[in-house]
């Protein structure tokens, strides 16, 4: 994964186009937290997430893999940003990260499926509280404009999909066949994923921007093959209207799963 994200345009091209997530999310998540000390925000990126968790919550600890990605998040007091690598030994990640049983909730936006569950779920149980700790992790999924736009946008996705790491499948699965071994939240009966929504202001030209940030896109472009050709592009010029200008209300349909650690 962090391949297809270090590259410094590619970073800014994700901090400027991809949505925020509503409060409505982070509200869902801090009523399942019994503490609002510690939260340890995973693949934090440019830290869409990190700064509304930093509201909520006293301190947030907000790790990438991409340096270049955190070059682009905002900084605030109580965020502290660390680059981790790939590979992390648990004394090691217990020092730079969080220490054993310290941690309220740990979050991953739009990026589980790009982690090694095994070794991430052994971190994730070391550092949450015991019993309640809680784990958030959430995807969004295809964006929802008009009818005609979203028919151009599944044109090309559908076309799109041999750039796409095998790992996407989990996001358009929403999560639902993820392995994700923790116990309900107190008050729901399951894991979900429950959905949520989120929509982002976007004329024509941030619309494109927000297919550039695709992880697809640079494959594709590495292979030397342009997704946004000159027919894709006045494909969507046709179906947007106004010459590209008007802006549109873009809806991204969230799906969460939440859990509790346990006795474990």
């Amino acid at each position: 994964m962090a391949d297809l994200f270090t590259n410094s345009k590619q970073a800014e091209k994700y901090a400027e186009a991809r949505p925020n997530y509503p409060n409505e999310l982070f509200d869902f998540i801090a009523s399942k937290t019994p503490r609002h000390d510690l939260v340890w925000d995973v693949g934090t990126g440019s830290g869409q997430a990190a700064v509304v968790l930093a509201e909520k919550y006293k301190y947030v600890v907000g790790t990438d893999v991409s340096q270049q990605q955190l070059d682009h998040a905002q900084k605030l007091p109580n965020i502290r940003y660390v680059h981790t690598p790939d590979s992390l030994s648990l004394s090691d990640f217990h020092a730079d990260v969080a220490p054993p049983d310290s941690v309220d909730v740990v979050t991953v936006a739009q990026a589980l499926h790009w982690i090694d569950l095994p070794s991430f779920y052994e971190q994730v149980r070391s550092v949450l509280r015991k019993p309640d700790g809680v784990i958030a992790v959430w995807c969004y999924v295809e964006p929802v404009v008009d009818p005609a736009v979203d028919a151009a946008f599944w044109r090309l996705y559908n076309w799109s999909q041999p750039y796409w790491a095998p790992q996407r499948k989990h996001v358009d699965e929403r999560y639902r066949n993820l392995e994700f071994p923790f116990e309900p939240v107190q008050g729901e009966a399951s894991t979900g994923p429950y959905e949520f929504v989120t929509e982002k202001k976007m004329n024509l030209n941030a619309f494109l921007t927000y297919i550039r940030s695709w992880s697809s896109y640079q494959t594709a472009k590495k292979k030397g093959v342009e997704m946004l050709s000159d027919e894709t592009v006045a494909d969507f010029m046709k179906a947007w209207g106004s010459d590209g200008e008007e802006v549109k209300t873009v809806k991204f349909p969230i799906f969460l799963k939440i859990g509790k650690v346990g006795a474990c």
